[in-house]
């Protein structure tokens, strides 16, 4: 059972708080679960399209941690919404230590 937190921001500017999420889970999966706009996943989860782009909050991003060379790669192709803080949904699985995470959904690019 899930009992840790997330709030998102949609690129609608809408802001919603998921209470129940369960450890393992990633962003990119909580965002396309509950119709999170601006979340796509196209690639399912593979580090391989940028439709799950989301900026981190600054508060959480020692918690959350740079990138890797392969999300940097991805991330660096739609440079031009990319920000310090950016990084892709599908990398950022829940885990007790980012319970009350905080992030952005990007608004999309021409990927």
């Amino acid at each position: 059972m899930g009992n840790l937190k997330v709030t998102m921001t949609d690129v609608n500017g809408e802001t919603r708080t998921f209470e129940d999420v369960e450890e393992g889970v990633s962003l990119m999966e909580l965002g396309k679960q509950n119709g999170v706009a601006g979340i796509m996943g196209d690639c399912g989860g593979g580090c391989a399209c940028a439709t799950c782009h989301v900026y981190v909050d600054q508060n959480w991003w020692d918690k959350v941690g740079e990138p890797d060379d392969i999300e940097f790669a991805m991330l660096d192709m739609v440079a031009d919404v990319m920000k310090d803080t950016s990084r892709l949904g599908c990398q950022i699985k829940m885990s007790p230590e980012l319970d009350g995470l905080t992030v952005t959904v990007a608004p999309s690019s021409s990927y």
